[in-house]
This record gives C-alpha cells, structure tokens and sequence, in this order.
C-alpha cells in the first residue's frame, strides 16, 4: 500500500473517531439543554396549589420593562405553580410595583397564573 493512501486512510478514522465523539458529547448535552426552557402552552390547565400555604418565592432581578410591566426574574422553585428553578418573564400586577426593584436586586415574590398568564401580585426586597 502506498504511503499517502495510508495517510488517506488514517485520516479518515480520525476524522470518524473525532465525529463519533461529537455525536456522543451531543447526546449528553442535549437532555440538560432541554430542561432549561418551559411549555407554558398548557399554563392555564395546571392545578395550583393553595398560595396561602405555600407563601413566598425567592428571585433576582434580571430585566424590568416598566412600559410592559414585564419583570424578568431568576427564581427559585415556585410551589404555588409548581414551577421549577428557572428565569423567565412576568408581568406585575402593579405597574408601580417595578419602582421598588432594579436589575440585580433579590426579591421575594408571589405569582399566580391568571387564564395562563403569570402574574407578580407580591413583590418585596429579599431580607
């Protein structure tokens, strides 16, 4: 066998073996990349649990749109939806209640989910 057919072919199993492994490192990522987003599609059907009993949530303040009283917060688990951790999109029940927070500040807070959409209805500073 030739010399440069031998490097043709060894290049060839390289490039397979370098291609198996991205196929491999695909497969064990993509699980963990699909728990990070939420179907909230089904939103209004989910059964929620008593607010009362569960209380407050912790949060981070990620984005404020006063003009859309949208408040982007990084929570923890919110039992009251049965939500887990995640960062996503609410709207404040209260525009005013926006005044009292900036991007960064740890937040405690309660949602509720009003016809599939998720409502802020109680927003204070972390102590």
């Amino acid at each position: 066998m030739k010399e440069e057919t031998r490097k043709t072919i060894k290049t060839l199993f390289i490039a397979i073996a370098f291609a198996a492994l991205g196929v491999a490192l695909v497969a064990a990522v993509m699980p963990a990349l699909a728990q990070t987003t939420m179907d909230h599609s089904k939103m209004a059907d989910m059964k929620m649990a008593d607010t009362a009993a569960v209380g407050m949530s912790d949060g981070e303040v990620r984005k404020i749109d006063k003009a859309q009283s949208k408040l982007t917060l990084k929570h923890g688990k919110i039992k009251s939806l049965n939500m887990p951790v995640m960062t996503m999109v609410f709207t404040a029940k209260d525009k005013a209640m926006l005044d009292g927070v900036k991007v960064g500040d740890k937040v405690r807070f309660q949602a509720t989910n009003e016809g599939g959409k998720l409502v802020v209805v109680e927003l204070a500073p972390a102590i």
